[in-house]
């Protein structure tokens, strides 16, 4: 059986003996008692538990991500850097430990690891450029005790301070991690429990058509709950991760093409492209360490009706390709969500991409999240909107698409309906809120009332119409 190999504060490092299903937190905790990275959640949400994690780029450098530990499997590591805070302190305080400290950003002090991890990979990024990107930086991190202003005015420090020259380091780990790696397949067993990590999509394709009850992962933002919170055993797991044609975003012809295992974090910017309200609601999509995880289709393949990426997808048309041994099929986007739970997926058959299009000069769109807290928190309702506009201002097409509404992210036909032919007025805008009640029964939850989620969506169409007449309005920024 191959060992788990990978370099843990610059030192190769092998793990064996351990499930597929052990967390990267239970092993620096408890293997290399490296207690530095806290539990907090178990389930990604307070990053407590960030590390930074390394791999080759493919030119010969490094890419890094601040990721959760709490819900990191293992095997995930194979010919991968992990890099905790005892190393970051290893030679005395770092510019950011001694910035920290400086300006009292730690009372408690169980936080502050994760926080010290996440604004040094902010840091090695390039994103510490001001207040804000500092702030977006930490969205993923929660504090009980300071405020977080130390801590941002530590990372505005940090962002000022020039970056080392890293490059001849960053080429010799590249090599040393892709030794480590090697090529082909990865596989892990732990008595009856075996993990797959294939690199192309063909021994994917084959290995998901012999094991058709695998669970697949990628970032494990979701799959990782199922293990910490719902103590789910999973015999046969396949990382879709390192699959190099599922990881790709192109644009070509007109349309972007995002592969399955794309993260969230490499999707921004394309998606941005598309509509900058897209990319606002991308930028508060989770928190950065689950966007440097989570991948764009992990989201649509979980089908969760909360899901925030496929209600604007389908609101712009997308169109989903699938895999299944030799055969490929593609769809709509909005026919893949068949019920609660359900998807139009034959066993063995895995998402490979999403293909969306760009929108015509005759087009509008625009996406709001509406969630208690503006970062790092689930949506209540998610909204997205494209619409088709005539020289005179009728609306020829529309699409409204809308999640935490239903059973499945869906669009509102009634509507739809009620908007086409006419000019997209506040008069048209009142008839397509009163036709909501016979598109959606929402739920009543922890997160909204069915009558708020309904009133919610009524008045964002009414935001759009405001926004499109050029009232001001921040673009995406709803909480």
């Amino acid at each position: 059986m191959a060992p788990v190999r990978f370099l843990l504060n610059g030192v190769e490092t092998s793990a064996e003996g351990i499930a597929p299903t052990t967390t990267a937190l239970s092993f620096l905790r408890y293997g290399a008692r490296l207690t530095g990275t806290k539990e907090g959640c178990a389930e990604g949400d307070c990053g407590a538990c960030t590390v930074l994690v390394s791999e080759p780029d493919g030119q010969g450098g490094l890419t890094r991500r601040a990721m959760n530990a709490c819900i990191l499997f293992v095997p995930a590591l194979h010919g991968r850097a992990v890099e905790t805070v005892e190393h970051l302190g290893r030679d005395g305080l770092h510019p950011l430990q001694a910035a920290m400290v400086e300006r009292h950003a730690s009372q408690c002090g169980f936080c502050t690891p994760g926080f010290v991890m996440q604004l040094y990979s902010g840091w090695l990024n390039g994103a510490l450029t001001d207040r804000q990107s500092v702030k977006d930086t930490i969205s993923g991190n929660l504090c009980r005790c300071t405020g977080y202003g130390p801590i941002v005015d530590a990372g505005v420090a940090l962002g000022a301070l020039p970056l080392p020259d890293t490059a001849e380091a960053d080429r010799a780990q590249a090599a040393q991690l892709s030794a480590l790696r090697g090529g082909g397949t990865f596989e892990y067993r732990h008595g009856d429990a075996v993990w797959f990590s294939p690199d192309n999509v063909d021994d994917l394709a084959d290995l998901y058509a012999s094991h058709p009850d695998a669970v697949l992962v990628a970032g494990a933002t979701d799959v990782g709950l199922w293990v910490t919170k719902q103590h789910r055993d999973l015999p046969v797991l396949i990382d879709v991760s390192r699959v190099a044609d599922l990881s790709m975003v192109e644009e070509a012809g007109g349309r972007f093409y995002f592969g399955a295992a794309v993260t969230h974090r490499a999707a921004l910017e394309a998606l941005a492209r598309i509509h900058p309200s897209l990319g606002a609601m991308m930028r508060r999509f989770a928190g950065a360490q689950v966007r440097n995880a989570g991948t764009v289709g992990g989201n649509i393949a979980n089908g969760s009706p909360i899901g925030d990426l496929p209600p604007a997808l389908i609101a712009l048309d997308a169109r989903l390709h699938l895999r299944r041994g030799d055969d490929a099929r593609s769809l709509p986007l909005e026919d893949f969500f068949l019920a609660y739970g359900r998807q139009d997926r034959a066993a063995g058959e895995f998402v490979a991409a999403v293909e969306v299009p760009e929108l015509s000069s005759d087009e509008r769109f625009g996406c709001y999240k509406v969630s208690k807290r503006s970062d790092s928190d689930i949506s209540a309702v998610l909204a997205a909107f494209r619409l088709r506009l005539a020289g005179d201002g009728t609306v020829t097409e529309a699409r409204l698409a809308y999640g935490g509404m239903a059973g499945t992210p869906a669009r509102a036909r009634a509507a739809e309906a009620a908007l086409i032919g006419r000019p997209f007025d506040a008069t048209t805008v009142a008839a397509a809120q009163a036709a909501l009640s016979q598109d959606f029964t929402p739920l009543t939850d922890m997160r909204a009332s069915a009558q708020y989620r309904l009133t919610v969506a009524g008045n964002l169409i009414e935001r759009f119409r405001l926004e499109l007449s050029g009232m001001p309005a921040t673009i995406g920024e709803v909480a």
